[in-house]
């Protein structure tokens, strides 16, 4: 009986487990019918498209020369896929480039040197590099100083975005007079005048795009014409931002101030705002006084509201 009964139980057992195996876990799971798309139509990653023509700062870029079209390529992949970070740029850059654009016109450098900004920054008002170079468009303190802005403790104007524009305008358009070249003078920026001087004797060239610079540099100067590229026509590198979902441009009303601010917290409040709104549109502010034992005015910006 012990072993009919075991025989019994056992049959049992498999007949269950057939079942089982059958009905439950061996049968594949109902798809997601959301997912449905994507597995039918799988999405590959491709290489960004080239344009047959590019003009940078006013001149044809040589696409028709494999290192310019390689080394302009590798930038455009990088940044097309670089989707967190460009998708930020496009919705923030009418902001800043509603301050920067009217004075490059002003000053007259070409506008493609916005780009610049957005290469050296992110369009970070607020950035500071390992290396010391602070604001929007990245000035180290000897720089700074030399095309005219202040820093101090208390006042750093490298941070001061209209300022800041102004000065690094000062730069391009003397470097400008001595390389009559714009992609030359974009290089410098990165680089450093007497850098490329040494590397223009050296190679006996006078255009950008026949000189070997460093890696960085090389790059740079490519980054910001993809950039460029990728910003004026986000939709056709697969960045899709309606005008309403970009960031509002700033709504301020100036201040003049010439004397002393003893607490700026103080200030702002009694100003219908906070500190830290004020540290927001008044980057160039350090600290939370502002001394001023000079009589200088600076203009402060305030919510308008």
């Amino acid at each position: 009986m012990g072993t009919r009964w075991y025989s019994i139980t056992a049959a049992i057992m498999l007949l269950a487990l057939f079942l089982f195996t059958n009905c439950g876990m061996a049968q594949p799971e109902r798809e997601d019918p959301r997912l449905t798309d994507q597995l039918v139509e799988p999405h590959y990653y491709r290489a960004p498209a080239m344009p047959e023509t590019i003009t940078f700062m006013g001149d044809p870029v040589p696409l028709d020369r494999f290192d310019v079209r390689e080394n302009l390529e590798r930038e455009m992949i990088v940044n097309a896929y670089f989707h967190s970070q460009t998708l930020r740029l496009i919705k923030i850059a009418p902001r800043f480039f509603s301050i920067i654009d009217p004075i490059l016109k002003e000053e007259g450098i070409p506008l493609d040197f916005r780009y610049l900004a957005v290469a050296e920054s992110g369009l970070n008002p607020r950035a500071l590099s390992p290396a010391g170079a602070a604001g929007i468009w990245q000035f180290m303190k000897p720089a700074a100083t030399d095309t005219g802005l202040e820093v101090t403790p208390e006042v750093d104007e490298r941070y001061h975005i209209e300022k800041s524009t102004r000065a690094a305008c000062r730069y391009l358009k003397e470097a400008y007079r001595k390389y009559q070249n714009w992609p030359l003078v974009a290089a410098t920026y990165n680089a450093g005048r007497s850098a490329v001087d040494r590397q223009l004797a050296r190679q006996k060239v006078g255009s950008y795009f026949d000189l070997l610079m460093s890696e960085e540099t090389e790059r740079y100067v490519y980054r910001i014409i993809a950039l460029k590229l990728i910003m004026e026509d986000p939709l056709k590198f697969g960045f899709l931002v309606t005008d309403d979902e970009k960031y509002p441009l700033w709504n301020t009303r100036t201040m003049e101030i010439s004397g002393p601010v003893a607490n700026l917290a103080d200030f702002a409040i009694a100003q219908g705002t906070n500190y830290k709104m004020l540290k927001y549109y008044n980057p160039w502010l350090r600290d939370n006084t502002l001394s001023n034992k000079s009589g200088k005015v600076y203009v402060i910006q305030l919510p308008a509201e």
